[in-house]
Formats: C-alpha cells, sequence, structure tokens
C-alpha cells in the first residue's frame, strides 16, 4: 500500500487531532480536570476495559479518584496515526504511561498501551468520541529516591495543578486551562 498526499484539509484536521491528543496528555499530567472535560464530545463513551466504561463525566471522576494514587504521572504519545473522512475521524495512538506512588514503598508503573480512538468534528472542532485503551506492555519497579536528586539536579520538580512551572512559563498554552 503506497500512501497518498494529503491535501491541506486533511493536514489541518490530522494537526488538530494531535493537538487533541496532546491536551490530554496535559490534561491528566497537570490535572486540569475542565480541561479534561472539555476534550470530549458529551455524547462520546471511554473504555478502559475492566478499569472503567462510560461517559466522559463518568470517566473524568474516575481519572480524578485514580490519580491521587499517584504522585507523579507522565503520558507521551509518541506514534499517532489518523485517517479522516470529512468530520469523523479515527486513531491509533501509541503511548508511554510512567505512574509514581510517594512514601515508603514506593513504585513506578510504567507501560506501553495504545489509544484507539474515534473523534468527530463540531462547529469547527475536533473532540474525542470514543476511546478504547489496549495495554501492550508494563513493568512496575521500586522508586530509587537517589535518581531524583543526582539526575538534573537543578531542574525545578513536576507539580501537579498550577502551581507546575509550565503554567508560569507558557503563557500562550495558558489559553488551554480553562
Amino acid at each position: 500500500m503506497g500512501i497518498r498526499e494529503p491535501d491541506i484539509r486533511e493536514l489541518a484536521s490530522r494537526e488538530a487531532l494531535r493537538r487533541l491528543v496532546s491536551l490530554y496528555s496535559r490534561a491528566v499530567d497537570r490535572r486540569d480536570f475542565v480541561l479534561l472535560r472539555s476534550l470530549y464530545h458529551d455524547d462520546a463513551f471511554e473504555d478502559h476495559g475492566d478499569m472503567f466504561s462510560g461517559a466522559p463525566d463518568a470517566y473524568v471522576a474516575f481519572v480524578e479518584k485514580a490519580l491521587s494514587n499517584y504522585e507523579a504521572t507522565a503520558h507521551y504519545a509518541v506514534t499517532m496515526n489518523f485517517e479522516t473522512d470529512g468530520d469523523r475521524a479515527e486513531g491509533e495512538v501509541y503511548k508511554i504511561n510512567y505512574h509514581r506512588t510517594a512514601g515508603t514503598g514506593a513504585y513506578e508503573v510504567i507501560t506501553g498501551s495504545r489509544s484507539l480512538d474515534r473523534y468527530r468534528r463540531d462547529n469547527g472542532e475536533w473532540r474525542f468520541l470514543g476511546r478504547a485503551i489496549t495495554l501492550d506492555w508494563s513493568t512496575k519497579r521500586p522508586v530509587d529516591p537517589e535518581a531524583y536528586r543526582d539526575f538534573a539536579a537543578g531542574s525545578q520538580p513536576w507539580r501537579p495543578g498550577p502551581d507546575d512551572l509550565s503554567y508560569r512559563v507558557l503563557t500562550l498554552l495558558g489559553r488551554f486551562n480553562r
């Protein structure tokens, strides 16, 4: 199968979908649940298998509760494949996901997963319409506190919510925060 050269409208749609997927990661990792909810159509459906299946409002509540178990998270979308058909699109998004607990006995869970997404454009805005998550691999290991002191020691640490450095430094990106 060859790859056909897309037209400008298709390129614009794919870029909007990349931004949507990237904003999902930002919303989750910054604990910005208002932003997270805004990325979904009201009639969307989220399917995480046995962990969660349901509508956007319930999903946001689920994410908020689930993230309370972690001191830090980072969700990286590393490969994104999109196909568009007018105001509808589908995507397969390969992700690396990091979750770290706090305190004595803290551990890190690192997974590779894929989001199998459906999107819809209404009034010029793309949002999630349906998402199913499939886990490709997972690893769990104890946290090495020394690694966080040795590596990039001069960098400011990650923070959940509006105390994160990104909210002070990236003023243009802030328009997506609320």
